[in-house]
């Protein structure tokens, strides 16, 4: 008898590393600087694409940035940023590579305030997820106030491509908030805790 297939939110379909990446990651509360940073800049490199297409390159991100070491991409100079718009394994994209640099340069300057980016992007929950009780996906918000307020501020420190619809996408990704949908396993699960 085959085993049954737990319900999940519909976005994940029947891809296997979607799958996996629902199950597993999408709506963990995290608090690893380094896993937060990779999010947030994963997240404006999806920008005008699928996540999808994102998570299938995200090995590839992880190589050819140096695995998100925020230190070394802050460093990056334009003989490497040359080298990047050349890899086939990432995005080439010239505003969202140099994205990424920018980013990892806004982050140095919050460090260098005492200020982890984990503190600060938890703050606008309150350091608490947020648990939304979705019946249909079409409730799922594409943004909400408080992504508009973490957008305004992260631009503000110089942070880039991060809008309000992005920042709602970390959110949900990083765990800030849980939008699995009711009838979702995970959502159970995630508020549980």
């Amino acid at each position: 008898m085959a085993r049954q297939e737990p319900k999940r939110c519909w976005w994940c379909g029947d891809d296997a590393l979607y799958r996996a990446y629902h199950d597993e990651e999408w709506g963990v509360p995290l608090h690893d600087e380094r896993l937060l940073f990779e999010f947030l800049c994963l997240e404006g490199a999806q920008a005008g694409l699928s996540w999808i297409t994102i998570l299938r390159k995200r090995d590839n991100y992880r190589r050819a940035f140096d695995n998100f070491d925020v230190d070394k991409i802050a460093g990056y100079r334009q003989p490497r940023i040359d080298r990047l718009l050349q890899d086939s394994g990432i995005v080439r994209n010239k505003l969202k590579v140099n994205g990424f640099v920018k980013n990892a340069r806004a982050y140095l300057e919050l460090r260098e305030q005492g200020i982890s980016l984990d503190a600060h992007l938890w703050q606008f929950v309150d350091g608490e997820p947020l648990q939304n009780n979705w019946r249909k996906i079409e409730q799922v918000p594409s943004n909400t106030a408080i992504s508009d307020a973490m957008s305004k501020d992260l631009k503000k420190r110089g942070f880039t491509f991060v809008g309000s619809t992005i920042c709602y996408a970390f959110m949900q990704a990083a765990g800030l908030v849980n939008d699995h949908t009711l009838d979702c396993f995970r959502h159970r699960e995630l508020k549980r805790g």
